[in-house]
């Protein structure tokens, strides 16, 4: 029988929210159990949990209260053959479908191209009839700021060694004395002094609301925190002129200060921007707004607040462009903060806004080639033992990759701990599985506490399309087609994933983009074992072989030579000529076979 003290969230709203720790079960199985612990964790971490409320001023993890609290109930009573299906955040029905089929599977505001607008989507939500689930809010898969702190990290290391001359591995000498001027301190936009601080590189970080920014400076993510201007800069400057890495919050409105720097000619080396800029009704104060007026009047009038906000985004575009003139290194972040621009100024702007590039096709794109992208696991235990038992396995396998060994230096010590103990890295194809299933062996062994969870950003190799920011340019010109997340949500099904989400965009991101998402249990049986290999090989291997039919020399070598573990082979059955070596050599590794056409059967590791 299930009883309201079973899970924090079948007494919310108004509740502590805490996921589960520890070793004893409530759910039927370590599956269900784990799922669980996520459903709880996000709304530990969420911004504002009482209206279900993850990130991104929309991003929920249930449509409502009694969606949520029927959905952990069903969680908890969920058998292993069973599949819990979910609908925009909300249970439809619980179907048998064999031990080996995911437990959850979930659909979040997919619609038709014509209804794919914010507006069709706010009178949806408005109505009860919707959600947004972000990309990992509505599927139980954020874990705080250092979900996308790995990533702002390998972002800023590209850019050194693009722009500033840094070798691999020396990233951080190029950074050194250097600052970058961004705003947004929000669930994720919070993650960037850290990760600018990892490299060395001073950061000046713009946010309209003091709590945000109090909040982080308490967590340690922040030096400084004021409200002007000239008081940041001086600090800054002095920071630099000691040889010291700081970071500054700056509570004003982005477009204002953003504005206030380009007048004075002030010009920083590296300017970005990550506020909820692609949702300008809910995720960005118009210039002019208090915190207050703007969320009265978001309610009352939102159209103009949407129109006023567009304005103010315009304003802070043309601060970037002419900062960018300058001499700084100048991007967009994946908020759609140009295409709010364009909104504002017509199409005949197009061009000049998007002399801004986005961040994946000017900086990450070869890592997602080869399958490398934001993967994360959770200690279920709740144990930060259990989490440094993981740490060191992660640098322990991957010897030819030193980028891993340094990052978990880093982010152990720079990422405070969010909710239960969790870490995100960049791993590729064959990495991720080789992890997981060495992972599930600690578990068999009793060297980990409890289980352990693996997902992954929806923001990844085959599980994202968005033609403003993981398929922007793409040389194939499949920019805006939703064909891979959709295949890889059915491969994710088809080899046993635990929960296996297809996500579409709301707000601003309406009609933009299409996403999948995956979490998959550790709990040390050998089946799992293969489920794991399975499902994360098929996951970062559907990711090579997209970017290797679009042309991509780094995803034909990765096929060649089965990934970055040798032992993740792919079959690419390719249209057209097969790819001589010649197309892909500086790509290919040593240890590479013949490209194009790759056949060979793995054997099933347990």
């Amino acid at each position: 029988m299930v009883s309201t003290a079973d899970s924090p969230i079948l007494t919310g709203p108004g509740t502590a929210y805490r996921a589960e720790r520890g070793t004893k079960l409530r759910a039927r199985s370590w599956r269900a159990e784990g799922l669980l612990r996520m459903f709880e964790n996000v709304l530990e971490v969420g911004e504002n949990p009482d209206e279900l409320i993850v990130y991104a001023a929309l991003g929920k993890a249930a449509r409502d209260w009694p969606s949520a609290r029927a959905i952990a109930r069903a969680l908890l009573e969920l058998e292993e053959r069973q599949t819990l299906v979910l609908q925009s955040g909300t249970p439809v029905g619980v179907i048998e479908t064999g031990e080996q089929a995911p437990l959850v599977v979930s659909a979040v505001n997919n619609t038709v191209g014509r209804w794919s607008t914010p507006e069709r989507f706010y009178e949806r939500a408005a109505a009860g009839q919707t959600v947004w689930g972000g990309l990992t809010a509505g599927a139980w898969q954020y874990i705080g700021r250092q979900g996308v702190l790995a990533g702002t990290y390998e972002l800023f290391g590209a850019i050194a060694r693009t722009h500033f001359g840094a070798a691999p591995g020396a990233e951080g000498a190029a950074l050194a004395g250097r600052w970058v001027l961004t705003a947004g301190l929000g669930g994720m936009g919070s993650s960037q002094p850290i990760s600018a601080r990892m490299l060395g590189l001073s950061s000046l970080t713009v946010e309209v609301d003091a709590a945000k920014a109090d909040r982080l400076r308490a967590a340690g993510g922040l030096d400084v925190v004021t409200d002007v201007l000239d008081e940041a800069v001086t600090t800054l400057d002095a920071a630099r002129r000691e040889g010291r890495t700081i970071a500054i919050g700056l509570v004003a409105n982005a477009a204002d200060a953003f504005a206030e720097v380009a007048r004075r000619g002030i010009v920083p080396d590296i300017v970005t921007d990550q506020t909820a800029a692609h949702d300008a009704r809910y995720g960005y104060l118009p210039q002019g707004y208090d915190l207050t007026t703007w969320r009265e009047l978001r309610e009352a009038e939102p159209e103009r607040v949407e129109r006023e906000a567009q304005a103010s985004i315009a304003t802070q575009v043309r601060a970037i462009l002419a900062l960018g003139d300058a001499g700084a290194v100048v991007f967009e972040n994946g908020n759609n903060l140009r295409v709010q621009a364009i909104e504002h100024l017509g199409e005949a702007a197009s061009a000049e806004v998007n002399r801004i590039p986005g961040f994946m096709e000017a900086y990450l794109r070869p890592l997602f080639a080869r399958g490398i992208g934001p993967f994360r696991w959770v200690a279920l235990s709740g144990s930060t033992d259990d989490q440094r038992v993981l740490d060191d396995l992660a640098i322990r396998l991957f010897p030819g990759r030193p980028e891993v060994a340094r990052w978990i230096g880093l982010a152990r010590e720079h990422v405070p701990q969010q909710g239960l103990p969790a870490r995100s890295c960049w791993l590729g194809h064959g990495e991720r599985s080789a992890f997981a299933v060495a992972a599930n062996d600690l578990v068999a062994d009793g060297i980990l506490e409890a289980p352990v969870l693996f997902s992954r950003d929806h923001l990844d190799s085959a599980a994202m399309t968005h033609p403003r920011i993981g398929t922007e340019g793409m040389r194939d010109g499949s920019d805006g087609s939703a064909d891979f997340p959709l295949l890889d949500a059915l491969l994710l099904s088809a080899t046993g994933a635990d929960l296996v989400a297809i996500h579409s965009g709301g707000g601003g991101y309406s009609g933009w983009m299409q996403s999948a998402g995956v979490s998959i249990v550790a709990d040390g049986r050998p089946d799992t074992a293969v489920r794991l290999r399975r499902a994360l090989d098929a996951d970062t291997g559907l990711g090579v072989l997209r970017h290797a039919a679009a042309g991509y020399g780094e995803a034909a070598a990765s096929v060649a030579g089965a990934g970055e573990t040798g032992e993740a082979p792919l079959t690419w059955l390719t249209a057209g000529p097969i790819p001589t070596q010649e197309t892909f050599s500086a790509a290919i590794p040593a240890n590479a076979g013949t490209p194009g056409r790759r056949s060979s059967q793995p054997q099933e590791k347990p």
